[in-house]
């Protein structure tokens, strides 16, 4: 009897493990400096190459100082632009991304494209997904998972609105908030979010702008935030 009592209390956990509220970032890439060195000074992108990461290791630190240590998080970065940015550098960004999620205990997720977040984040447990940050360049209709580190002003992956017809709503909780810390999403992107996943998305009026990580802070929004 007692042995059937701690099977069922072991089952009990892993399900219980399973359906664990998750908190969910997704990190665009970096730009390259030989690109971005042929704009005027004022116009250049990524002078420093984990603007968005800084960013989110910073989301996963109020995450976890409003929970403690029992949040899960999952990180889904776009991988080969801080493969392309540490060749250039000479540095092993991906390595650093990696210690940065041991670290906070997040569960690292490389992605390679906007379909693959997609396929990844729709098998997601249901109901569990409580919050969604996106980090990254962005425009009005889509997130550029890649910008200028391919081509000069270019974005070689995104996650498009039209794409969001693809992306269940069955990970997301009931009041899930979602947020886009990326330039003009708040202007047409965040339409197209709430009717593909029935959850609002916050996003920019304007440009958003992370020259506030160097005193600590979030970004911030050259306009206001929209729900």
């Amino acid at each position: 009897m007692q042995r059937l009592i701690g099977s069922l209390i072991l089952i009990l956990a892993l399900v219980t493990t399973s359906l664990a509220s998750e908190h969910v970032i997704l990190t665009g890439g970096t730009a390259l400096r030989k690109w971005e060195n042929y704009r005027v000074p004022n116009d250049r992108h990524d002078k420093w190459w984990a603007n968005f990461i800084r960013a989110s290791t910073m989301q996963m630190d109020i995450i976890k100082a409003q929970e403690g240590d029992t949040p899960s998080i999952i990180w889904y970065v776009y991988k080969k632009a801080y493969e392309l940015r540490g060749s250039e550098d000479g540095k092993p960004y991906t390595t650093w991304i990696t210690e940065q999620a041991q670290k906070r205990r997040a569960k690292l997720v490389w992605i390679h494209s906007g379909d693959d977040f997609i396929q990844k984040f729709n098998r997601l447990p249901a109901g569990g997904t409580r919050t969604f940050n996106y980090f990254g360049h962005s425009n009005k209709h889509c997130f550029l998972l890649d910008y200028s580190s391919q081509i000069l002003g270019v974005s070689a992956s995104w996650l498009h609105e039209s794409d969001l017809e693809k992306l269940s709503s069955r990970p997301f909780a009931k009041k899930a908030v979602c947020k886009s810390w990326g330039c003009y999403t708040g202007e047409s992107m965040n339409r197209f979010w709430k009717k593909s996943t029935g959850t609002r998305l916050i996003g920019a009026k304007g440009k958003t702008d992370y020259s506030s990580l160097s005193f600590g802070k979030m970004p911030t929004v050259n306009g206001r935030w929209i729900r």
